[in-house]
Protein backbone atom coordinates (compact mmCIF):
# COMPACT_ATOMS: atom_id res chain seq x y z
CA UNK A 1 0.00 0.00 0.00
CA UNK A 2 1.04 2.94 -0.74
CA UNK A 3 2.26 5.96 1.89
CA UNK A 4 -0.74 8.44 0.77
CA UNK A 5 -3.42 5.20 0.89
CA UNK A 6 -2.06 3.95 4.13
CA UNK A 7 -2.43 7.67 5.72
CA UNK A 8 -6.02 7.49 4.84
CA UNK A 9 -7.14 3.84 5.79
CA UNK A 10 -4.38 2.61 7.76
CA UNK A 11 -6.08 1.52 11.55
CA UNK A 12 -9.51 2.64 10.93
CA UNK A 13 -12.56 0.89 9.39
CA UNK A 14 -16.43 2.32 9.81
CA UNK A 15 -17.76 1.58 13.11
CA UNK A 16 -19.80 -1.62 13.08
CA UNK A 17 -22.25 -0.21 14.65
CA UNK A 18 -23.46 2.57 12.88
CA UNK A 19 -21.51 2.42 9.99
CA UNK A 20 -19.98 5.71 10.23
CA UNK A 21 -16.50 6.39 8.24
CA UNK A 22 -14.71 8.59 11.03
CA UNK A 23 -13.65 6.78 14.34
CA UNK A 24 -16.05 7.87 16.97
CA UNK A 25 -14.85 9.83 19.80
CA UNK A 26 -15.71 7.42 22.84
CA UNK A 27 -15.96 9.50 25.31
CA UNK A 28 -16.22 7.71 28.38
CA UNK A 29 -13.99 6.84 31.40
CA UNK A 30 -15.12 3.20 32.21
CA UNK A 31 -16.64 0.85 30.36
CA UNK A 32 -19.56 -1.89 31.87
CA UNK A 33 -18.27 -5.63 32.69
CA UNK A 34 -21.12 -8.30 31.98
CA UNK A 35 -19.69 -10.45 34.89
CA UNK A 36 -16.58 -9.94 36.95
CA UNK A 37 -13.24 -9.80 34.61
CA UNK A 38 -16.08 -10.43 31.63
CA UNK A 39 -16.00 -7.68 29.26
CA UNK A 40 -15.15 -6.49 25.47
CA UNK A 41 -11.91 -5.96 25.55
CA UNK A 42 -12.46 -2.61 26.92
CA UNK A 43 -11.87 -1.68 31.32
CA UNK A 44 -10.82 1.19 32.10
CA UNK A 45 -10.05 4.52 29.82
CA UNK A 46 -6.78 5.18 30.74
CA UNK A 47 -5.70 1.32 29.67
CA UNK A 48 -7.78 0.94 26.56
CA UNK A 49 -9.99 3.51 24.49
CA UNK A 50 -11.18 2.56 21.30
CA UNK A 51 -10.38 5.97 19.86
CA UNK A 52 -6.87 5.59 20.77
CA UNK A 53 -6.61 2.05 19.81
CA UNK A 54 -7.30 3.28 16.33
CA UNK A 55 -5.31 5.78 16.23
CA UNK A 56 -1.90 4.14 17.27
CA UNK A 57 -2.45 0.97 14.89
CA UNK A 58 -2.37 4.25 12.25
CA UNK A 59 0.64 5.73 13.44
CA UNK A 60 2.42 2.34 13.56
CA UNK A 61 1.65 1.34 9.99
CA UNK A 62 2.63 4.63 8.74
CA UNK A 63 6.07 4.74 10.46
CA UNK A 64 6.13 0.70 9.11
CA UNK A 65 6.35 -0.51 12.86
CA UNK A 66 4.15 -3.10 14.62
CA UNK A 67 3.08 -0.94 17.67
CA UNK A 68 2.15 3.12 18.41
CA UNK A 69 1.53 4.05 21.69
CA UNK A 70 -0.02 7.63 22.51
CA UNK A 71 0.87 10.10 25.27
CA UNK A 72 -0.76 13.67 26.11
CA UNK A 73 2.22 15.24 24.43
CA UNK A 74 5.79 14.72 22.86
CA UNK A 75 7.55 15.27 26.06
CA UNK A 76 5.19 12.69 28.14
CA UNK A 77 6.44 10.27 24.88
CA UNK A 78 10.00 11.25 25.76
CA UNK A 79 9.65 10.65 29.39
CA UNK A 80 7.91 7.18 28.58
CA UNK A 81 11.24 6.23 26.56
CA UNK A 82 13.70 7.38 29.22
CA UNK A 83 11.60 5.20 31.86
CA UNK A 84 12.86 2.09 30.19
CA UNK A 85 16.24 3.21 31.51
CA UNK A 86 17.73 2.57 35.22
CA UNK A 87 19.94 4.59 37.63
CA UNK A 88 23.55 4.09 36.45
CA UNK A 89 22.55 4.11 32.65
CA UNK A 90 23.99 6.77 30.02
CA UNK A 91 22.42 7.98 27.40
CA UNK A 92 24.64 9.80 24.16
CA UNK A 93 22.25 12.75 22.53
CA UNK A 94 22.69 15.14 19.61
CA UNK A 95 23.77 18.21 21.13
CA UNK A 96 21.50 20.35 19.01
CA UNK A 97 18.14 19.25 19.64
CA UNK A 98 14.84 20.43 21.07
CA UNK A 99 15.23 22.30 24.56
CA UNK A 100 12.23 20.98 26.20
CA UNK A 101 13.89 17.42 25.64
CA UNK A 102 17.49 19.15 26.93
CA UNK A 103 15.54 20.32 29.65
CA UNK A 104 13.73 16.74 30.78
CA UNK A 105 17.27 14.91 30.36
CA UNK A 106 19.05 17.20 32.46
CA UNK A 107 16.75 18.55 34.92
CA UNK A 108 14.70 15.48 35.46
CA UNK A 109 16.57 12.09 34.40
CA UNK A 110 19.72 13.05 36.11
CA UNK A 111 18.34 13.51 39.20
CA UNK A 112 17.45 9.95 38.98
CA UNK A 113 21.16 8.59 38.24
CA UNK A 114 20.85 8.74 34.61
CA UNK A 115 24.04 10.35 32.86
CA UNK A 116 23.53 12.50 29.44
CA UNK A 117 26.59 13.07 27.00
CA UNK A 118 25.51 15.97 24.54
CA UNK A 119 27.73 15.44 21.22
CA UNK A 120 27.89 16.88 17.76
CA UNK A 121 26.94 13.39 15.76
CA UNK A 122 27.28 15.02 12.11
CA UNK A 123 29.84 12.23 11.85
CA UNK A 124 27.98 9.27 13.52
CA UNK A 125 31.90 7.96 14.15
CA UNK A 126 31.89 10.48 17.02
CA UNK A 127 29.46 8.48 19.10
CA UNK A 128 31.70 5.62 19.41
CA UNK A 129 34.46 7.89 21.96
CA UNK A 130 31.87 7.97 24.27
CA UNK A 131 30.09 4.26 24.77
CA UNK A 132 30.96 2.62 27.66
CA UNK A 133 29.76 -0.43 29.63
CA UNK A 134 26.70 1.82 31.03
CA UNK A 135 25.64 2.87 28.16
CA UNK A 136 22.22 1.84 26.74
CA UNK A 137 20.72 4.43 24.83
CA UNK A 138 21.38 7.08 21.89
CA UNK A 139 19.21 9.84 21.21
CA UNK A 140 19.13 12.01 17.72
CA UNK A 141 16.82 14.31 16.53
CA UNK A 142 17.40 14.42 12.38
CA UNK A 143 16.94 16.97 10.76
CA UNK A 144 17.99 19.06 14.29
CA UNK A 145 16.16 21.81 16.28
CA UNK A 146 17.02 24.19 14.96
CA UNK A 147 20.10 24.33 12.96
CA UNK A 148 18.50 21.79 10.85
CA UNK A 149 21.81 19.30 11.08
CA UNK A 150 21.50 16.04 9.46
CA UNK A 151 22.36 12.51 11.12
CA UNK A 152 22.66 9.62 9.61
CA UNK A 153 20.28 7.13 10.91
CA UNK A 154 21.15 4.06 9.41
CA UNK A 155 25.34 4.87 10.84
CA UNK A 156 24.23 5.17 14.37
CA UNK A 157 21.97 2.27 13.98
CA UNK A 158 24.92 0.04 13.13
CA UNK A 159 26.75 1.27 16.01
CA UNK A 160 23.48 0.89 18.36
CA UNK A 161 23.72 -2.88 16.97
CA UNK A 162 27.29 -3.51 17.20
CA UNK A 163 27.53 -2.21 20.95
CA UNK A 164 23.85 -3.41 22.26
CA UNK A 165 22.19 -0.16 22.75
CA UNK A 166 18.82 1.26 21.39
CA UNK A 167 18.47 3.72 19.02
CA UNK A 168 15.64 6.46 19.26
CA UNK A 169 15.01 8.78 16.52
CA UNK A 170 12.85 12.08 17.87
CA UNK A 171 11.27 12.34 14.02
CA UNK A 172 9.15 15.44 14.62
CA UNK A 173 10.81 17.54 12.07
CA UNK A 174 10.41 15.30 9.10
CA UNK A 175 6.99 13.56 9.63
CA UNK A 176 6.32 10.16 8.64
CA UNK A 177 5.74 11.76 5.15
CA UNK A 178 9.15 12.36 4.55
CA UNK A 179 11.33 9.86 6.85
CA UNK A 180 11.20 6.20 8.45
CA UNK A 181 13.54 5.61 10.97
CA UNK A 182 12.82 1.89 12.24
CA UNK A 183 13.40 0.66 7.91
CA UNK A 184 17.31 2.34 8.71
CA UNK A 185 17.62 0.70 11.85
CA UNK A 186 16.21 2.88 14.58
CA UNK A 187 14.58 0.53 17.48
CA UNK A 188 12.17 3.40 18.85
CA UNK A 189 10.71 6.57 17.15
CA UNK A 190 9.42 9.03 18.94
CA UNK A 191 7.02 12.11 17.46
CA UNK A 192 5.41 15.50 18.87
CA UNK A 193 2.42 14.53 17.00
CA UNK A 194 1.22 18.04 18.00
CA UNK A 195 3.12 19.22 14.85
CA UNK A 196 3.57 18.07 11.45
CA UNK A 197 1.13 14.95 12.42
CA UNK A 198 -1.79 16.61 14.00
CA UNK A 199 -1.16 19.38 11.58
CA UNK A 200 -3.77 22.13 12.61
CA UNK A 201 -1.63 23.68 15.84
CA UNK A 202 -5.48 22.26 17.77
CA UNK A 203 -4.11 19.74 19.51
CA UNK A 204 -0.95 18.31 22.10
CA UNK A 205 -0.22 14.88 21.60
CA UNK A 206 2.91 12.55 21.12
CA UNK A 207 3.36 8.84 20.05
CA UNK A 208 6.20 6.21 20.31
CA UNK A 209 6.37 3.92 17.43
CA UNK A 210 8.42 0.32 17.83
CA UNK A 211 8.76 -2.93 15.72
CA UNK A 212 9.63 -5.30 18.94
CA UNK A 213 7.25 -6.76 21.04
CA UNK A 214 8.94 -6.71 23.86
CA UNK A 215 10.02 -2.73 23.45
CA UNK A 216 5.91 -2.85 23.39
CA UNK A 217 4.91 -4.27 26.16
CA UNK A 218 7.15 -2.37 28.15
CA UNK A 219 6.53 1.37 26.83
CA UNK A 220 2.43 -0.08 27.32
CA UNK A 221 2.71 -0.83 31.09
CA UNK A 222 4.33 2.26 31.05
CA UNK A 223 2.15 4.55 29.68
CA UNK A 224 -0.94 2.56 31.85
CA UNK A 225 0.89 2.69 35.11
CA UNK A 226 2.04 6.42 35.10
CA UNK A 227 -0.89 7.75 33.20
CA UNK A 228 0.10 10.27 30.63
CA UNK A 229 -2.79 9.26 28.54
CA UNK A 230 -4.34 11.51 25.35
CA UNK A 231 -8.00 12.08 25.77
CA UNK A 232 -10.19 10.29 22.75
CA UNK A 233 -11.05 14.04 21.84
CA UNK A 234 -7.21 14.65 21.19
CA UNK A 235 -6.92 11.28 18.77
CA UNK A 236 -9.76 11.59 17.29
CA UNK A 237 -8.04 15.43 15.83
CA UNK A 238 -4.70 13.75 15.21
CA UNK A 239 -6.49 10.74 13.22
CA UNK A 240 -8.27 13.61 11.24
CA UNK A 241 -4.57 15.35 10.56
CA UNK A 242 -3.18 11.79 9.96
CA UNK A 243 -5.41 11.56 6.97
CA UNK A 244 -4.20 15.20 4.74
CA UNK A 245 -0.62 14.45 6.03
CA UNK A 246 0.93 13.62 2.34
CA UNK A 247 -0.77 16.27 0.47
CA UNK A 248 0.54 19.27 3.36
CA UNK A 249 3.66 17.95 3.89
CA UNK A 250 3.97 18.04 -0.10
CA UNK A 251 3.27 21.99 -0.09
CA UNK A 252 5.53 22.18 2.92
CA UNK A 253 8.24 20.93 0.94
CA UNK A 254 7.50 23.30 -1.98
CA UNK A 255 7.15 26.44 -0.09
CA UNK A 256 10.35 25.01 1.58
CA UNK A 257 12.18 25.22 -1.51
CA UNK A 258 11.25 29.11 -2.41
CA UNK A 259 11.51 30.43 0.77
CA UNK A 260 14.75 28.89 1.64
CA UNK A 261 16.11 30.52 -1.50
CA UNK A 262 14.60 33.29 -1.41
CA UNK A 263 16.11 34.14 1.49
CA UNK A 264 19.86 32.97 0.55
CA UNK A 265 20.09 35.50 -2.13
CA UNK A 266 18.94 38.26 0.23
CA UNK A 267 21.33 40.57 0.59
CA UNK A 268 20.74 41.02 4.31
CA UNK A 269 20.51 37.52 5.12
CA UNK A 270 23.94 36.22 6.23
CA UNK A 271 23.42 32.10 6.47
CA UNK A 272 20.48 29.92 5.94
CA UNK A 273 19.88 26.45 7.54
CA UNK A 274 18.42 24.39 5.57
CA UNK A 275 19.01 20.24 4.43
CA UNK A 276 18.45 20.95 0.88
CA UNK A 277 21.11 23.26 -0.14
CA UNK A 278 23.52 20.95 -2.13
CA UNK A 279 26.12 22.61 0.41
CA UNK A 280 24.85 22.04 3.29
CA UNK A 281 26.48 19.31 5.16
CA UNK A 282 25.57 15.68 4.82
CA UNK A 283 22.88 16.87 2.07
CA UNK A 284 23.51 13.25 1.01
CA UNK A 285 22.75 11.68 3.67
CA UNK A 286 19.74 13.57 3.92
CA UNK A 287 18.75 12.95 0.24
CA UNK A 288 18.99 9.03 0.85
CA UNK A 289 17.34 8.71 4.02
CA UNK A 290 14.54 11.34 3.34
CA UNK A 291 11.87 12.25 0.82
CA UNK A 292 12.10 15.86 0.35
CA UNK A 293 13.71 18.74 2.90
CA UNK A 294 10.70 19.71 4.60
CA UNK A 295 9.21 23.32 5.77
CA UNK A 296 11.80 24.11 8.43
CA UNK A 297 14.63 26.16 8.10
CA UNK A 298 16.58 28.69 10.07
CA UNK A 299 18.68 31.81 9.10
CA UNK A 300 21.04 34.64 10.95
CA UNK A 301 21.31 37.98 9.27
CA UNK A 302 24.57 40.14 8.20
CA UNK A 303 23.57 42.58 11.10
CA UNK A 304 24.31 39.98 13.67
CA UNK A 305 22.27 41.19 16.57
CA UNK A 306 19.60 40.32 18.78
CA UNK A 307 17.87 44.16 17.61
CA UNK A 308 17.58 43.70 13.87
CA UNK A 309 16.51 39.67 14.84
CA UNK A 310 13.70 41.05 16.93
CA UNK A 311 12.90 43.81 14.44
CA UNK A 312 12.11 41.06 11.88
CA UNK A 313 10.48 38.92 14.30
CA UNK A 314 8.43 41.69 15.24
CA UNK A 315 7.06 43.10 11.72
CA UNK A 316 5.91 39.96 9.70
CA UNK A 317 2.00 39.21 8.91
CA UNK A 318 1.84 36.13 7.29
CA UNK A 319 3.83 34.38 9.84
CA UNK A 320 3.13 34.36 13.35
CA UNK A 321 4.96 35.04 16.39
CA UNK A 322 4.46 31.58 17.94
CA UNK A 323 6.20 28.22 19.52
CA UNK A 324 5.50 24.90 18.09
CA UNK A 325 5.88 23.96 14.42
CA UNK A 326 4.32 21.96 11.64
CA UNK A 327 0.82 23.70 11.63
CA UNK A 328 -0.61 24.80 8.15
CA UNK A 329 0.13 28.09 8.65
CA UNK A 330 3.44 29.73 9.10
CA UNK A 331 5.42 30.43 12.49
CA UNK A 332 7.96 32.52 13.46
CA UNK A 333 9.72 31.71 16.30
CA UNK A 334 13.44 33.21 18.52
CA UNK A 335 14.65 29.66 19.53
CA UNK A 336 17.20 31.44 22.16
CA UNK A 337 14.40 33.29 23.99
CA UNK A 338 11.38 30.81 23.34
CA UNK A 339 12.01 26.41 22.31
CA UNK A 340 15.41 26.59 23.71
CA UNK A 341 15.54 29.36 26.54
CA UNK A 342 15.70 26.38 28.92
CA UNK A 343 19.30 25.09 27.64
CA UNK A 344 21.99 27.46 29.13
CA UNK A 345 23.29 30.41 26.92
CA UNK A 346 26.84 28.88 27.24
CA UNK A 347 25.67 25.50 25.80
CA UNK A 348 23.45 27.43 23.38
CA UNK A 349 27.03 28.93 21.71
CA UNK A 350 28.79 26.66 21.73
CA UNK A 351 26.34 24.06 19.65
CA UNK A 352 26.25 26.98 17.10
CA UNK A 353 22.63 28.54 18.21
CA UNK A 354 23.49 32.10 17.60
CA UNK A 355 21.42 34.49 20.18
CA UNK A 356 20.06 36.04 16.82
CA UNK A 357 18.63 32.83 15.04
CA UNK A 358 15.60 33.24 13.74
CA UNK A 359 13.48 29.66 13.05
CA UNK A 360 10.66 29.48 10.87
CA UNK A 361 7.98 27.06 10.20
CA UNK A 362 6.68 27.56 6.76
CA UNK A 363 3.29 27.08 6.28
CA UNK A 364 1.03 25.99 3.34
CA UNK A 365 0.08 29.33 1.96
CA UNK A 366 0.70 30.92 -1.10
CA UNK A 367 5.12 31.15 -1.43
CA UNK A 368 4.65 34.64 -3.13
CA UNK A 369 2.73 35.75 -0.26
CA UNK A 370 4.82 34.17 2.58
CA UNK A 371 8.37 35.31 0.51
CA UNK A 372 6.38 39.24 0.05
CA UNK A 373 5.82 39.06 4.35
CA UNK A 374 9.43 38.24 4.98
CA UNK A 375 10.89 40.66 2.61
CA UNK A 376 8.85 43.44 4.19
CA UNK A 377 9.93 42.32 7.37
CA UNK A 378 13.88 41.91 6.70
CA UNK A 379 13.90 45.34 4.92
CA UNK A 380 12.44 47.42 7.23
Amino acid sequence: MKLGTKLIHAGVAPDPSTGAIMTPIFQTSTYVQTAPGQHKGYEYARTQNPTRDALQDALAAVENGTHGISFGSGLAATDAVMKLLSPGNEVIASSDLYGGTYRIFTKVFERYGIKFHFINMQDAQQIKAHINANTKLIWIETPTNPLLNIIDIAACAQIARQNNLLLCVDNTFASPYLQNPLDLGADIVVHSATKYIGGHSDVVHGVVIVKQDDLAQQLYFIQNSCGAVPGPQDCFLVLRGLKTLHVRMQRHCENGVEVAHFLRNHPKVEKVYWAGFEDHPNHDIAKKQMRGFGGMMSFTLKNDSLEAANKVLSNTKLFSLAESLGGVESLIGHPASMTHASIPREERIKNGLADSLIRLSVGIEDAEDLIADLKKAIEL
